[in-house]
């Protein structure tokens, strides 16, 4: 196992990615000030976002019915838990869009190969509940 987002297991059988990219964005806020350089505040983290990039290839690697299977999780709308292949829990991520682009097709027409990229975004909220924070 690569990785499982939900009851999805990311495999070389199913949906194999190649490479994956992850941004975390942290927010600061500024304010202009006279005669200085603008003072920040650190507002906290931003948007956590995965990118994976991979290629089903036929007959060889992943099956091509995942990219219906994975659709079918996105259209849900909701979001699943991350786990790593080496088991650490990543929180909760939407799938927000998917790309697939086929080619080398065989004469019905059916793609021999498909390069495909799927943007994942954390929906988990790293702050407590305001009733927590007064506390």
């Amino acid at each position: 196992m690569m990785m499982a987002l939900g009851s999805f297991i990311f495999e070389l059988a199913s949906l194999p990615y190649q490479e994956l990219q992850r941004q975390t964005a942290y927010r600061h806020a500024t304010t202009d000030r006279f005669g200085a350089r603008p003072a920040a505040q650190y507002l906290g983290e931003g948007d956590d976002t995965i990118t994976l990039t991979g290629a089903l290839v036929g007959g060889g690697l992943g099956r091509f019915a995942s990219m219906d299977e994975i659709r079918d999780l996105a259209a849900t709308g909701d979001a699943y838990t991350l786990v790593s292949g080496s088991g650490d829990v990543l929180g909760e991520w939407y799938i927000a869009n998917i790309a697939q682009n086929d080619s080398t097709f065989m004469k019905d027409g059916k793609p021999r190969k498909a390069d495909f990229t799927i943007l994942l975004k954390r929906d988990d909220d790293p702050l407590p509940p305001i009733s927590e924070a007064r506390a």
